[in-house]
């Protein structure tokens, strides 16, 4: 096919253990899926509903690069989430098929821009700046998910320059993987390729130009960069 211009480069994430990539299409979020991180926040969870939003696929960060620090802020702040990879999808997924369309997980970081956060909620504005800006989500390689072994007791962790500033336990999650995929799949039509951030506990925090970051989902996936 013959375009216009140049077609843009299609965003991609390593596989451990293999020469292949997995190409990404969209990038799913859920926020408030830690009642503690909530909580810090100064909001409340609902069950019953919940609350998603988008970063461009672009936004990716991949293979341990340099993480910019972002245009228009002066409060970056991390946000380490277990990040889901889909092989497939559909429409209205019932949440006992939901594992069935995972390829693998991950280990990322929502950066997000606090200060312009803050300023757009009390305008009632969107987020959209906020959380889908250019470099917004560093993501670690993914694993295989037939290679995996999660449950209620596996560790999602993150440190800043060797220092502990969030962990949690994945049975902390409000809402769990398959309750997240069939929630999503009635707003959108979910395919191959999309990534999906599963939220983040509490511990969020700023992040400084030359801080170090190491994230990991233990057992899993681990991500090592530098902000620059």
């Amino acid at each position: 096919m013959n375009y216009i211009i140049d077609p843009p480069a299609q965003p991609s994430l390593p596989v451990t253990g293999s020469a292949q990539r997995f190409p990404i299409r969209r990038v799913f979020c859920i926020g408030r899926n830690y009642a503690d991180h909530a909580r810090e926040m100064g909001a409340s969870v609902d069950a019953a509903a919940p609350m998603f939003f988008c970063k461009p696929a672009d936004a990716v960060v991949a293979d341990g690069a340099d993480v910019a620090y972002p245009s228009i802020t002066t409060d970056l702040h991390h946000e380490v989430e277990m990040v889901v990879a889909l092989a497939a999808g559909g429409s209205n997924i019932a949440p006992e098929a939901a594992n069935a369309l995972i390829f693998g997980y991950g280990v990322g970081l929502d950066l997000t821009r606090r200060d312009l956060q803050a300023q757009a909620k009390a305008k009632g504005h969107p987020w959209d700046v906020a959380k889908g800006f250019d470099h917004s989500a560093p993501v670690s390689a993914l694993r295989v998910a037939g290679e995996v072994t999660l449950d209620d007791d596996s560790v999602l962790r993150l440190s800043v320059n060797g220092e502990l500033r969030q962990q949690t336990r994945l049975g902390e999650m409000v809402h769990g993987v398959p309750q997240i995929i069939a929630a999503l799949s009635t707003l959108f039509e979910l395919k191959a390729g999309d990534l999906i951030f599963t939220g983040t506990p509490a511990g969020v925090a700023a992040l400084q130009r030359g801080d170090h970051f190491h994230a990991e989902l233990v057992g899993v996936a681990e991500l090592d960069a530098n902000i620059i």
